[in-house]
């Protein structure tokens, strides 16, 4: 059974950001209507899998419904910020994403992650513009991206000090960050 935590329709703000350091980063969903702040902590692939969902999503409303592309600028520059409390309701199992036409807002629905069978589950629902969801979808890309880069080889995580890459079979040393090109 599911209880709602919250329904913030139409929200003021809604971002992505992390705590703590790159191979350590906390993710968390925020969002915010007047002074109530919701926190909820996912993780990076949940992050990358919203913005990937709400790029498809407002792509194919595009057509019908076209965004105001200053707006999207505006919101990137001025409320993608993390606004304290950073203390999480809960943490995300699920999510799902909507359009409602009547209202024009994109949904974005968060399920409690719950370990046991009957429990009941929070459930976050967030009603934004399509430019605050464009925003929240490009920063999420940005936020996932900002953490270490991938091994060219294996696409594992690196560390500063470099990792020791399984495609080597054991040989040669570990692939140090600075010892890769990155050119594009």
């Amino acid at each position: 059974m599911a209880h709602l935590i919250c329904d913030f329709n139409p929200v003021d703000r809604i971002t992505v950001d992390t705590i703590g350091p790159p191979g350590q980063r906390v993710f968390h969903l925020q969002a915010s209507q007047g002074a109530q702040v919701i926190t909820l902590v996912f993780e990076k692939e949940q992050a990358r899998a919203l913005a990937a969902s709400l790029l498809q999503l407002l792509d194919h409303l595009e057509t019908d419904h076209p965004e105001d592309q200053r707006e999207v600028e505006a919101i990137l520059s001025t409320q993608m910020s993390f606004l304290p409390p950073a203390e999480s309701e809960f943490r995300i199992g699920q999510m799902g994403i909507g359009f409602d036409e009547t209202s024009g807002y994109v949904v974005v629905i968060a399920y409690e992650l719950t370990r046991e069978e009957g429990q009941d589950i929070g459930v976050a629902r967030f009603w934004a513009t399509r430019e605050q969801a464009r925003a929240l979808a490009q920063y999420s890309l940005e936020v996932v991206e900002a953490g270490r880069p991938s091994c060219p080889l294996c696409g594992e995580p690196m560390d500063p000090d470099g990792h020791f890459c399984p495609r080597g079979n054991g040989h040669g040393k570990m692939t140090e960050i600075s010892d890769l090109d990155f050119r594009e």
